[in-house]
Formats: C-alpha cells, sequence, structure tokens
C-alpha cells in the first residue's frame, strides 16, 4: 500500500470553497437603458460578486456595445467580466480575432454558446462554425497560442446547461450529452438556464453526474416578479412557469405584492439548488437591481469578502469600534 501524499495529510485542503455568486448584464439600447444599467452595477458591485456575464448577440448583433461595457466594467469597477460569445455563422477566422481582442481587454472568462440559429431557412456560411463545443476548442488553441501572455490568469470557459429539456433537444439525456462533449472540448464550468421547478437542478445534476460530467453547474435563477417576462420565457424555452406562481402574480394587487411573491419563489428555487450542492447561484437580472439584490439578502450566502475591497473595511472598522 502507497503511504498517504502531503497533500491527503492536510484535511484543510479539503475545505469547502464559498458559495460563488455572479450575474448577468446585457448591454444597453439607449443613453437612458445605459443610465439605469450603472445604476444597478453600482448597487450589484457592493455585494461583491465574483464575475459578472455579459450577453453578446447571436452573429454579434451588439458586439461593439458588449465590448465597450466590458471594457467600462474593467475600467471603472471592480467587478470581473465573463464574455458571452455565440459562434452561429461566425467563421473560425472570426472567432479568433474577437477572443483575441477579448483578452488583450484584459477579460479571462468567456461564456461559449453556439448561439440562435437564424430565423431564416438558408444554410449557414461554408466554413462558420455550428456548435459550442467547436467554439471552445477554438477558444483553447487561441489561449495555446497566447499562452506566454497568460501566464497571470489562463482563460476559464463556461457553457450552457439545460435543466429542463433544451427545446430543440430529443430527450434530456441527449441534453447532458452534448454537456459532457462541451467538457471534453475543455469547459471548464456550466452555467444552467432559467428553470421554474426546485427539483430540476437536481435532476440535471444526478444526470449529468452519472454520465461522467464532473465540471461545476451553477444555476442560474431569474427574479420571477414578471409576468410579461415569465411568459415570454416560457415561449423561448418551451417550459412552462409554475401555474401555481402564475396565478399568484396574476392576483397580485400591486407591483410590490408581486415583487415580494416572486422573490420568494426565485429563493425557494435557489435554496433548493443549495441543497442539492450547487456551488453557486448566477441571478439573471435584466439589468434590475431591486429584485435582484432581495433574493441575495433573502439567501443569506456564506460569502468571503476580498481583502482590501470597501465591504471588509467596512467590517475591520465596525469590530474596532465594538472593540473599543
Amino acid at each position: 500500500m502507497s503511504p498517504p501524499s502531503l497533500i491527503d495529510a492536510h484535511p484543510n485542503l479539503s475545505e469547502a470553497a464559498p458559495v460563488a455568486l455572479s450575474y448577468e448584464l446585457f448591454p444597453p439600447r439607449s443613453p437612458a437603458a445605459a443610465e439605469t444599467l450603472w445604476t444597478t452595477i453600482r448597487e450589484l458591485e457592493t455585494t461583491e460578486p465574483d464575475y459578472v456575464s455579459v450577453t453578446y448577440g447571436a452573429s454579434g448583433s451588439n458586439r461593439d456595445t458588449a465590448v465597450e461595457l466590458i471594457n467600462r466594467l474593467l475600467l471603472e469597477t471592480t467587478l470581473r467580466p465573463l464574455a458571452h460569445l455565440t459562434c452561429v455563422g461566425n467563421s473560425p477566422q472570426e472567432l479568433a480575432t474577437i477572443v483575441g481582442e477579448l483578452l488583450d481587454t484584459g477579460v479571462r472568462g468567456i461564456l461559449a454558446l453556439r448561439g440562435d440559429l437564424p430565423k431564416e431557412a438558408s444554410a449557414p456560411a461554408a466554413g462558420s462554425l455550428r456548435y459550442a463545443q467547436d467554439l471552445i476548442e477554438l477558444i483553447r488553441r487561441v489561449e495555446q497560442r497566447r499562452s506566454a501572455l497568460l501566464c497571470a490568469g489562463k482563460i476559464a470557459v463556461g457553457v450552457a446547461a439545460y435543466p429542463a429539456r433544451h427545446p430543440e433537444s430529443p430527450t434530456e439525456e441527449h441534453d447532458v450529452e452534448v454537456l459532457l462533449a462541451k467538457q471534453r472540448s475543455g469547459a471548464d464550468f456550466a452555467i444552467t438556464q432559467v428553470f421554474f421547478e426546485t427539483r430540476h437542478y437536481a435532476d440535471l445534476l444526478t444526470r449529468a453526474r452519472r454520465a461522467g460530467v464532473t465540471i461545476p453547474i451553477i444555476p442560474g435563477v431569474m427574479p420571477l416578479t414578471s409576468l410579461r417576462r415569465l411568459n415570454r420565457l416560457g415561449q423561448l424555452t418551451g417550459v412552462e412557469p409554475a401555474p401555481e406562481l402564475m396565478a399568484k402574480l396574476a392576483a397580485a394587487d400591486s407591483d410590490l405584492e408581486r415583487l415580494h411573491i416572486g422573490v420568494d419563489a426565485t429563493v425557494d428555487l435557489a435554496n433548493a439548488a443549495l441543497d442539492a450542492g450547487a456551488p453557486g447561484i448566477h441571478i439573471y437580472t435584466f439589468n434590475e437591481h431591486q429584485s435582484a439584490l432581495e433574493v441575495l439578502d433573502k439567501l443569506a450566502l456564506p460569502r468571503r469578502s476580498r481583502p482590501g475591497s470597501q465591504h471588509s473595511r467596512r467590517e475591520s472598522i465596525a469590530r474596532s469600534l465594538l472593540a473599543s
């Protein structure tokens, strides 16, 4: 029998990591939307998330505004951006250039997505990428060519996961096989699409682990406070929102009551995912901070402040005052 390794002899090395926290933002479409977004960014920044994802339209439809937002986040905030990148309709050369530009700005995390298929029935351009796993492999090749430049921070590549069946997938098992293929191509973690039932995340985790998926799968939750948004998401995902929740929201007498109903339902989803072993929570904010912060307050996640952060300085001052 081999003697235990030095790593095995230090049980503290296996101490559970703090729960990760992240948000999703999207580029503003107008000056008024930009003002609202930056109010949200400043409010969310006080919670010290581990990263914020920035959406990126299919075929680069909002590439310039997305890159501009990422640049401002890096220059003007303490937030770490995770850049969305879609591949449908783009050639490997185009995508390699975009990845290089993102890395040059300081991005070290990319969410690699297929993107929405074009609505017209035309065939994809010859040579364009068609699947997320192809994009992952391309990102890794760009990373390899730039390895000397990335000594202070390699690229973390994330992908999408589906707690309920993808609308274009034949089965939930097929979705897991696709997730496994993304892992084999070099994905580091996955973020789930929105789900509406407390069992959905645990069921996905069970299927994924049985199939051999080992990367972290982070549940994505959306504050369930808007009937219009829920109906729209139900159409996009092919998953009907919980009828009981929809009825409660419809019967609410005020926006404040709808906020409380939706926040409670979202907290239930997040807590069920955490109980199932989720390593973090990703909140789809829709560029609004109030409901996201309400959810966060009720979750009371075990978080650690970064050294030198405003939050940790405030805690230090408070401890000093209590001790005096």
